[in-house]
């Protein structure tokens, strides 16, 4: 990077712990002001904190290699989000808000016990603490890609900033810092789709590139086929999604923490109803963003490996392997660029052609090409000369390095970073209130204010600590922003039933849904290994299990009182 990025870069992060600090300062007074900010927190400030919270630096780094490499189908993963939304707003905030609650888990030992409050904390716990893990990991990847510093190093170094103030400013300061970090965000990634197509060949357009994007598949924005192991389609989306989404929004501290900050009910279901709106055209538009890029390096070369820390060292350690297919790569690249000019070509002499022997060259050559990309990457990670599986994580990184004006590449760099501590930061938060009221402070006397803001900041800092472990081995997941949902899917589900139970079930007992959670999650584990279904099934099956296993039991004892 050129000195004006890194001072870009530089100014920016700095900027923003400054800012988090000077916002968190002389308010958290306890654990209400270091948790919930008081809950004073308007609508614009809980919608924003809610979309910071979920759209990490994963979303802007790794959707657009998602979309790169399989299309838009992704942004079907979204669709059961406004109904869960309003799902949520009919039934789960009134609920929180009128029990005046620190965690969405302190409700369940009031409708059961205390165990039932337990489990499903822990299973928040472990969940929630992995999937931050990974996302510290994300950024750190930009570090390491920049710099050539080793990820572990990086890893720290971005989980130790922004600890900084989140341990010292709690929910108010991650509440203005997400406020602040997702206009920028929003504003930088709108620019990013401009440039992408501003740096086109002369006379490729924006219609050219969508043309080319959706001959090679990268436009499938809805499949409507039905496979329980298709990972995105309409049906996993809709169903899935809504279960997914449901639990995620409905019952995840890191979610359900931003919305019970609000002034009152009707500003935290404005900012969640708003959220449902949103979400799904911002996701299209930064998956667009990765069919953008797939479509510039149509008309410029690309390489064979977008991980270029890891295909340096292939190129070192195995000179005379990779020269053959180097080769051969760039003859095909050549083609390939012929083809698409070509294309590019006949569409503006006549916009209605259809060009099916062009278009026939132009997809078969890319197949070629591929086909070159999937040995170097599958050489790379058979050698373990990276940690990743492949290169999704870094196309859109490459793509900003090397494609970008001086300036506008620290700025974007900035704004992935940025985002990636927006919704880290949300989640220590939700962590520390979590282990801290559903674990440490459970069942004993309420502490002084000064004692809670102590044992926050404690938490706080011991959960960063952990999220910085598991960033170590986040690596070997493959593409982050599935691994994230993923993991989210083993555990969601089941903590999802334990609520509907709660909330539809009146008379069902602890000892019932505590024995239920534990086989739904016992069930979800193992058809997890198996590979039976495609991860976003995991959600409506533990969620249905613990219901169906609550009504079982309970038309049984009915059966028996006879």
């Amino acid at each position: 990077m050129s000195t004006l990025d890194w001072i870009v870069l530089l100014a920016a992060l700095f900027a923003m712990i400054a800012y988090g600090l000077y916002k968190g300062r002389g308010h958290a007074s306890g654990a209400q002001s270091y948790l919930l900010a008081d809950k004073q927190m308007p609508w614009y400030v809980v919608l924003m904190g809610i979309m910071a919270t979920q759209a990490s630096a994963i979303t802007f780094l790794s959707a657009p290699g998602q979309a790169y490499t399989d299309g838009m189908r992704f942004v079907q993963y979204y669709f059961g989000l406004p109904i869960a939304m309003v799902v949520i707003c009919i039934t789960f905030i009134p609920i929180f808000r009128k029990l005046n609650v620190y965690t969405a888990y302190q409700y369940l030992e009031e409708r059961f016990d205390k165990k039932t409050r337990l489990l499903t904390s822990l299973l928040f716990l472990l969940s929630r603490g992995l999937s931050t893990g990974i996302s510290i990991y994300a950024p750190a990847i930009i570090l390491s890609s920049m710099l050539g510093w080793n990820i572990y190093i990086t890893n720290i170094l971005m989980g130790g900033l922004l600890i900084i103030y989140t341990y010292a400013g709690g929910a108010k300061a991650v509440a203005h810092t997400q406020k602040l970090q997702f206009i920028i965000i929003l504003a930088s990634m709108a620019l990013a789709g401009y440039l992408v197509v501003h740096r086109m060949p002369e006379g490729v357009g924006l219609s050219d590139a969508l043309f080319l994007a959706g001959k090679s598949g990268k436009l499938n924005v809805i499949t409507t086929h039905f496979d329980w192991k298709d990972k995105y389609n309409i049906w996993s989306g809709l169903i899935g999604g809504f279960f997914l989404a449901l639990s995620y929004f409905g019952t995840d501290q890191s979610q359900v923490g931003r919305y019970i900050t609000g002034k009152d009910t009707r500003e935290s279901k404005l900012g969640l109803l708003l959220n449902g709106l949103i979400k799904i055209p911002m996701q299209f538009m930064i998956l667009l963003i990765g069919t953008l890029v797939f479509a510039f390096y149509s008309f410029t070369a690309a390489p064979l490996n977008f991980n270029t820390g890891a295909y340096n060292t292939l190129r070192q350690r195995e000179p005379a392997t990779l020269a053959a297919v180097e080769s051969e790569y760039a003859l095909k690249q050549q083609q390939y660029q012929q083809h698409a000019m070509s294309i590019a070509r006949l569409r503006k002499e006549d916009p209605k052609l259809k060009l099916p022997a062009e278009v026939l060259l132009y997809k078969q050559t890319q197949h070629e090409i591929q086909i070159l990309r999937d040995s170097v990457a599958s050489r790379i990670s058979s050698q373990h000369y990276s940690p990743d599986k492949n290169d999704t994580n870094y196309i859109f990184l490459y793509f900003v390095k090397n494609s970008l004006p001086r300036g506008i590449v620290g700025l974007l760099f900035a704004i992935i970073i940025l985002a990636s501590w927006g919704s880290i930061s949300a989640a220590l938060n939700s962590l520390t209130a979590s282990s801290l009221m559903d674990v440490q402070m459970m069942g004993k006397k309420q502490l002084p204010p000064k004692e809670q803001l102590r044992y926050g900041r404690l938490h706080t800092l011991a959960w960063g600590i952990f999220c910085i472990c598991v960033a170590m081995f986040a690596a070997k997941l493959g593409s982050l922003i599935e691994a994230v949902n993923i993991l989210g899917s083993l555990f969601y589900g089941t903590i999802l039933g334990i609520f509907l139970v709660a909330f539809y079930m009146k008379k069902a007992k602890g000892n019932l849904v505590f024995s239920a959670a534990i086989i739904a999650e016992v069930i979800i584990v193992t058809i997890y290994l198996l590979d039976i279904v495609s991860f976003l099934w995991l959600n409506v099956i533990g969620a249905l299990v613990v219901v169906l296993v609550c009504s079982l039991a309970y038309i049984r004892k009915v059966n028996r009182s006879y």
